[in-house]
């Protein structure tokens, strides 16, 4: 039988409830933050009322600290205390959180066979709910401020509250889930049964928008939670469309081409019957395990189907080739957005001095989790402003040289191969490279591979999640208190959506970017030239002597006028600078520090809920 105490400032507290808790989950070990949100789901049991938050979570009035003591969210991280549960047969401590007393302690690896329950084991998509909910505790006095201010002052505080609880409760939940199960007839006769699925999270603004992926360990868990981020991700970077994502339980690299084709193909006459694809309804993107070619597929089959009568059918989906209406810089724009998203951060003298390093990329070293597109870009634009990558860890291989690996060198020989093992210029690394000594770390893989057993031993002062959710909600508590930049999944790897939604405008508007001003501005730029070269002859009037005007050669790349390339190049530049400003302004409101995920998700919650306020449910 487990026992629970809580011990702060040398006071200790029986929490008779988190006793019975413990008993009920069958827990071993329990953490501060999963004890509060056991006592906040059954509070109803013990009729607590919630006073205070640790890190977004409501805490009960027995859990408060006995030392007289005023208890606020910021002396909860840095409090001494212990969460001891303690068993008849052998005593186990926990740290609330590393501090500075306990870091030594806390960042040892977890002893093999201890079970730590937390937020940790969470489903994915609780997991994302969780960040939304800490967004919404802290917004939530603001709403009901505004509430009062600008539309009904005579209701209650109850039923304004109610009112808004009820319009973040509605945000927060998955609108349509579809899951398909339709047959393909392999190369060798065989049928086989592929299983897919496609969240559509919000329709606040249609369409909706979200990748597909091609991956045999994909769920209907982890669609619904990239659904619900691709959601936030739009609100934060103010790109108009609703979350969705879609997911293939296939292995790609097990099929022939034209086995995907079949599968491509199928997949999007199956959305279609369902009305979950369309420009004006449901856009789909590529994603892990997918390409142009699918996209290619999918744009082709919906405009000679359903969509034949569309003069708009090639804007149902996204990422195409530029042949078939793609958009030049889609294929980078991902791993571009990363390093702009970076650039705003690490530029910023305020944030760089907080966690001890010198503004500007030179001298600053980085590893990348994930060569792929992604990875792959993002490395590429860090190593030409002067960061050195020094170390790349793939799916079958991790490289490690401290002297730096050329980005561009590495591509050509994984694309040669098929695999970043064996590269000559490096050497391979044994272990895991997320711990090894950097400045800047990238997981550009896959979901949850910062765990809270690994978050201690993270040597990184900045983290930019490349990836969607590589953190767990517990390993980022603890980076937070170490002071990691963690610069989070839904501002800095949006650049892919922010230029699907301009090759979506493309497509709607049938022309492509700078087509109708490129001569304009050109020439424009060159009568600029010749009126200053007349203006300062007039004045220094030298009578039949002309005096040059010479263009810089940066003038010179520009006075052709802007490209699609360029348009699209400064767009995402434009986007992500605005976008990061206002993460900045919200952590500076809010008083969050370096958390920067929460900032995000307060930004996109407010905006959600200024949208559904206005239109349907006040």
């Amino acid at each position: 039988m487990f026992t629970a105490y809580l011990m702060t400032s040398g006071s200790k507290l029986l929490a008779k409830s988190v006793h019975f808790l413990a008993q009920l989950r069958g827990l071993q070990l329990l953490e501060l933050s999963q004890a509060c949100w056991l006592l906040n789901t059954y509070a109803f049991s013990f009729r607590l009322r919630p006073r205070l938050f640790h890190r977004g979570v409501a805490l009960p009035r027995c859990l408060l600290p006995v030392s007289g003591r005023c208890c606020s969210v910021d002396s909860w991280g840095s409090d001494s205390g212990w969460l001891l549960l303690h068993n008849m047969n052998l005593g186990q401590r926990m740290p609330l959180c590393t501090t500075p007393a306990n870091r030594a302690s806390s960042s040892k690896p977890i002893k093999p066979g201890t079970s730590v329950v937390g937020e940790e084991n969470l489903p994915f998509t609780k997991q994302i709910d969780r960040f939304f909910d800490k967004a919404a505790a802290l917004l939530e006095e603001r709403l009901i401020e505004q509430y009062t201010q600008q539309l009904n002052p005579n209701l209650t505080l109850t039923q304004k509250r109610n009112l808004i609880k009820g319009i973040l409760t509605s945000i927060r939940s998955c609108s349509h889930l579809l899951t398909l199960n339709f047959p393909i007839k392999r190369d060798n006769g065989t049928t086989e049964i592929i299983k897919a699925f496609r969240a559509q999270h919000k329709q606040h603004r249609t369409p909706s928008k979200g990748g597909i992926r091609f991956n045999p360990d994909v769920d209907v868990d982890e669609v619904t939670a990239l659904a619900a981020l691709m959601t936030y991700k739009c609100a934060v970077v103010n790109v108009p469309f609703g979350g969705a994502k879609a997911g293939v339980k296939i292995d790609p690299k097990k099929y022939s081409r034209n086995e995907l084709e079949k599968i491509t193909r199928t997949l999007t006459l199956e959305l279609a019957k369902k009305g979950f694809i369309g420009p004006s309804i449901d856009v789909p993107a590529p994603d892990m395990g997918t390409t142009q070619r699918e996209m290619s597929w999918i744009a082709d089959t919906y405009a000679t189907t359903i969509g034949y009568r569309d003069i708009n059918a090639r804007a149902c989906v996204t990422g195409k080739p530029i042949t078939q209406g793609g958009i030049h810089g889609r294929v980078s724009a991902t791993g571009q957005g990363i390093f702009y998203g970076i650039k705003n951060f690490i530029m910023n003298a305020d944030y760089m001095d907080s966690i001890g390093l010198t503004p500007g990329f030179h001298q600053k070293d980085f590893i990348v989790q994930g060569f792929g597109n992604v990875g792959y870009h993002a490395a590429r634009y860090l190593n030409k402003a002067g960061s050195l990558l020094i170390g790349v860890a793939d799916r079958d291989a991790s490289l490690y040289k401290k002297e730096g690996i050329d980005p561009v060198q590495l591509n050509e020989y994984k694309m040669k191969t098929g695999s970043i093992s064996g590269y000559p210029e490096a050497e391979p690394y044994e272990g895991n490279l997320l711990t090894q000594d950097c400045d800047l770390l990238i997981p550009a893989a896959t979901e949850k591979q910062i765990t809270a057993e690994i978050a201690p031993l993270i040597k990184a002062k900045i983290i930019a999640e490349g990836a969607n959710g590589p953190i767990t909600p517990a390993a980022d508590a603890i980076l937070i208190d170490r002071k990691v930049l963690v610069i989070p999944d839904l501002y800095i790897n949006a650049g892919g959506v922010t230029v699907s939604y301009f090759e979506y405008l493309k497509n709607l508007n049938h022309v492509s970017f700078g087509r109708l001003t490129f001569k304009y501005e050109r020439d424009a730029n060159y009568h600029l030239l010749q009126s200053v070269q007349k203006s300062l002859n007039n004045w220094v009037g030298n009578e039949g002597k002309m005096i040059d005007v010479t263009p810089s050669e940066e003038f010179k790349a520009r006075i052709a006028g802007a490209s699609e390339k360029d348009i699209v190049k400064a767009g995402l530049e434009q986007t992500m600078e605005r976008s990061a400003g206002d993460i900045m302004a919200a952590a500076k409101l809010y008083n969050l520090g370096l958390d920067l995920r929460t900032a995000a998700y307060v930004l996109a919650v407010e905006k959600l809920y200024t949208s559904y306020r206005y239109s349907s449910f006040l």
